[in-house]
């Protein structure tokens, strides 16, 4: 059941029905997971087989460490979880080479949601063995903090001290919970069905992201990669933005708040910037579990240089087998130790730097021009089919000489263009709106205009609907 189906808005729809009408939070918390459980049914019945049993082991495991927190029972625990994730994420690399057929392999290796639902379990487990401080949960609780519809899928990753405590007042949804759902899942739907799609495949057949790094046999121009990379940071980031909009919109329906996952990470000024505003639960988790515990184990510079790039490169491991992931890891740990090291050196000349305090508008113009085109190259190594593939785009990309050669078809730039200059046209409306809004008059205004816009929204859903194309980051 895809979240942008008419199908699941009348799943969601029967859902509020039946939990409005379950006065008891025991009776809403076993509405939420049978329906946690149905909703994840739909994409494999041994896939739910798996989720029920890793959510089973991770709740017995956090009990044992309670009574026992044990470094080496921590360490058992962390292993089973990581063979799991290994199990379904990189088995089918290698079991590729032995020429199993990929139908196979995707009935064997396609749970959707365990790298999610894997780290979820495993933040319990750790945090269990901190001991942070956190309501324990019973059976039911836990199970549905790892099955929960809106997240099983593709996050946001939460953890036991955010969602337990919501399950248990299981309260009726006020009307600005109501109100404030309709309107994300309404976002999110625009972001996916209206701009992601339209990016994947083009405003005509054959014009669209998709194409241009499928279908190309000619070769690329240094155009064509950059237009192609910016265009699918873009495209990949309506995508799972709209996901997150819709998952946090169908949570807080029902009363329920998840943790944001992107707080528009184009407009980032460095590389840490945009880490801490893109799939923010996912770059949370690597710091506060990973990068944290191993960068404190030495005071050395150097030492926390080297637990940057380790993260990283778990963080892009974390995505997939393939080198493309573990170099797009190893590439983003490489940009923030660079960036690290740049603020290291910064603070000892910022002094003559402040004398020239006329130079800060052009220090952030160019410090976010850098990031934003580091970042979109960046892409290339996460969606090219195979390194060879990669390896061809970056050269173009450094031969001056392919960039009078374009290849991909006008309207792909006119699209490219059009949805760049529109977002951060959009973005700037939006700062601009927020500095007049406390104007009485700014107010009413907008309580005109946001029916016309709410309006336009799902004209345009229903206008472009006839994609229906799966979220990128389903895969993950």
């Amino acid at each position: 059941m895809k979240f942008q189906t008419s199908l699941y808005l009348i799943f969601l729809t029967l859902m509020w029905v039946v939990f409005a009408a379950a006065r008891k939070p025991s009776l809403r918390r076993l509405a939420l997971l049978v329906a946690s459980y149905l909703f994840y049914f739909t994409w494999g019945p041994a896939f739910l087989v798996v989720l029920i049993a890793s959510s089973v082991f991770n709740f017995l495991w956090g009990r044992v460490l309670l009574r026992r927190p044990l470094t080496s029972l921590l360490w058992l625990g962390l292993g089973a979880n990581i063979l799991l994730l290994a199990s379904f994420k990189y088995a089918g690399w290698l079991l590729g080479a032995f020429t199993i057929s990929n139908s196979l392999l995707t009935n064997i290796l396609g749970a959707v949601g365990v790298s999610f639902y894997t780290f979820q379990g495993m933040s319990h487990l750790l945090d269990v063995y901190r001991e942070v401080e956190h309501p324990t949960p019973t059976l039911v609780e836990f199970l549905l903090y790892m099955a929960f519809w809106p997240t099983v899928l593709s996050g946001p990753i939460c953890r036991v001290g955010e969602l337990i405590p919501q399950f248990r007042r299981m309260s009726t949804p006020a009307l600005d919970d109501v109100s404030t759902g309709v309107q994300r899942i309404l976002f999110g739907l625009f972001m996916k069905v209206v701009l992601a799609d339209t990016l994947g495949f083009g405003l005509l057949a054959g014009e669209g992201v998709n194409t241009g790094f499928n279908s190309i046999s000619k070769g690329w121009s240094g155009v064509d990669v950059w237009f192609l990379a910016i265009g699918f940071g873009f495209q990949l980031y309506f995508d799972f933005a709209g996901y997150s909009h819709m998952a946090i919109g169908s949570a807080r329906l029902f009363g329920i708040q998840l943790r944001e996952n992107f707080n528009h990470p184009y407009i980032s000024l460095t590389p840490s910037d945009f880490w801490t505003r893109w799939h923010m639960s996912l770059s949370f988790w690597i710091r506060d579990y990973l990068f944290l515990p191993l960068a404190m184990r030495r005071r050395e510079f150097s030492w926390r240089i080297l637990a940057t790039i380790f993260s990283m490169t778990v963080f892009g491991i974390w995505h997939g087998a393939g080198a493309n992931f573990l170099l797009w890891g190893v590439y983003h740990g490489v940009l923030l130790a660079g960036h690290r090291i740049l603020q290291q050196f910064g603070r000892r000349i910022r002094g003559d730097v402040e004398r020239f305090r006329f130079l800060g508008l052009g220090k952030r113009i160019a410090s976010w021009t850098v990031t934003f085109l580091l970042i979109c190259l960046g892409w290339v190594l996460f969606r090219a089919n195979n390194l060879a593939q990669a390896g061809a785009m970056l050269r173009a990309v450094f031969a001056p000489r392919g960039y009078f050669k374009p290849t991909l078809r006008p309207n792909f730039y006119v699209l490219i263009i059009c949805v760049v200059a529109g977002y951060f046209g959009y973005m700037a409306l939006r700062q601009l709106w927020r500095s007049f809004e406390r104007y009485p008059v700014v107010a009413r205004l907008g309580w005109a205009v946001s029916p016309v816009l709410y309006c336009a929204q799902i004209v345009a859903i229903i206008v472009w609907s006839r994609q229906a194309a799966t979220f990128v980051y389903l895969q993950f």
